[in-house]
């Protein structure tokens, strides 16, 4: 019995963590472009060579050369490989120009063109729980090396100093460098364990489900979002029971967001209250000896619900819908109850890197009384005018609501209003080749 509790447990978690709310695939687009931009920023080989004459605790000073500097460095070409299951080989080509006073007594000069290679292994902080690179195996290669010492010296003698000059100075000077590059990119991910506001209705967090993984063409990084109201109160992702994939089809080298149609519906769950609403209209009762205005009240009685299809996006909604008649100084007068299932068409869009969505009545799906106080109500001729009520009045309340936008991953600073958004099975996709 025991075997076989344990046994259903397993499966109960394995398939939780098989179906994670969001997942992001980085393309060497992206990753090409983080790496440079933190190289240019960070100017870290200009201030690697202002450094490299200075005497530094711990470093002896190479036998043979004195006064070192180093000099006109020259711009990096960087080239960036995947390697399954481990991150990213990284070749930085460069060169400089290294001076000094050579063993002869003579002012000298260095000119070297350079590789510097190092594998950039991608894991996850024990501590913050953040993705991070962290550079191994980081080797230079001389690529070619051209001097001004005397050509009557022995090129023996020559080639020997060259050689433990350089192999004294490149590495020490251009492997940490890497190091420092790797440091940049990774404050980019600082910021995504950090809770992000959905109005003032609660928070969405970016939670890793599992490690990134590494493939021949892209990282992959499966979120397991927390949605939390603003009491504490956590909402759990209802799982569709079908694994999400991104779509075939996507250009070589690029990145993907995928937004699942769980994980929206678990965000628009924090703003169903914001969805009650009563508004007064300019319509009147005629049930009266005297017309008086009606007053309508909307409520929400369920989480609303995204479903996505291949190319369409429905917000389904449950509800009642009361309508009052208004009395000067007295409470408003209930006229009838109903009970409504209506869904909304979902257009999607990106504005300052929060995720936009613009809603228009579909179709009113179902619709019942629940009570009346001016006689049966027939249902068949209230579909029509509920239909048009709603269009009317209740869908601008409806997008007001969600002008909030949702909140996006907040990493490597992609700027998710360039992105193309796509609808697929079950899940919303932004390209983010452009972002």
């Amino acid at each position: 019995m025991l075997r076989i509790l344990c046994l259903a447990l397993c499966g109960l978690l394995t398939g939780a963590r098989a179906d994670p709310g969001a997942l992001l695939r980085l393309g060497m687009d992206i990753m090409n472009h983080e790496v440079q931009r933190a190289m240019e920023e960070s100017h870290i080989l200009e201030k690697t060579a202002a450094e490299a004459g200075k005497k530094r605790p711990g470093v002896k000073p190479i036998k043979g050369l004195s006064n070192m500097k180093v000099k006109d460095v020259v711009t990096p070409v960087i080239t960036l490989n995947f390697v399954p299951g481990v991150g990213i080989f990284q070749c930085v080509a460069t060169g400089m120009t290294i001076t000094g006073k050579s063993f002869t007594g003579a002012n000298m000069e260095i000119i070297v063109v350079l590789n510097i290679t190092a594998t950039n292994r991608f894991l996850q902080d024990e501590e913050t729980g953040l993705p991070m690179f962290k550079s191994e195996d980081c080797e230079i290669i001389l690529v070619s090396v051209k001097t001004n010492l005397p050509s009557n010296m022995l090129p023996k003698v020559i080639n020997k100093f060259l050689d433990s000059t350089l192999h004294k100075v490149l590495p020490g000077l251009m492997c940490p460098a890497i190091d420092a590059v790797l440091v940049y990119v990774n404050k980019r991910w600082a910021s995504l364990n950090d809770p992000m506001p959905l109005g003032r209705m609660g928070t969405v967090k970016y939670a890793l489900a599992s490690t990134p993984t590494t493939t021949t063409s892209h990282i992959q990084v499966d979120f397991s979002p927390l949605v939390q109201q603003q009491t504490g109160k956590m909402i759990p992702l209802t799982s569709s029971g079908e694994s999400l994939e991104f779509p075939e089809g996507c250009a070589e080298g690029s990145s993907q967001l995928l937004l699942s149609a769980a994980f929206l519906t678990a965000e628009l769950a924090l703003l169903q209250k914001s969805l009650d609403v009563k508004i007064q209209d300019k319509m009147v009762a005629e049930v009266y000896p005297k017309p008086k205005p009606l007053v309508t009240q909307i409520r929400i009685k369920k989480s609303p619900k995204v479903t996505i299809t291949s190319g369409k996006s429905l917000l389904h909604l449950h509800g009642t819908l009361e309508m009052f008649a208004a009395q000067r100084g007295k409470r408003p007068v209930s006229l009838f109850l109903l009970e409504v299932h209506f869904n909304l068409r979902i257009w999607y869009s990106v504005h300052e890197n929060r995720l936009q969505m613009a809603t228009s009545l579909n179709r009113l799906l179902n619709l019942s009384q629940r009570s009346s106080a001016v006689g049966d109500v027939n249902e068949k001729e209230l579909i029509n005018f509920i239909t048009d009520y709603l269009q009317e009045a209740y869908i601008p309340v409806v997008n007001d609501v969600l002008q909030v936008g949702l909140p996006l991953p907040n990493l490597l600073d992609i700027n998710y209003d360039l992105a193309e958004l796509d609808i697929v099975e079950n899940a919303l996709v932004l390209d983010l080749t452009q972002a």
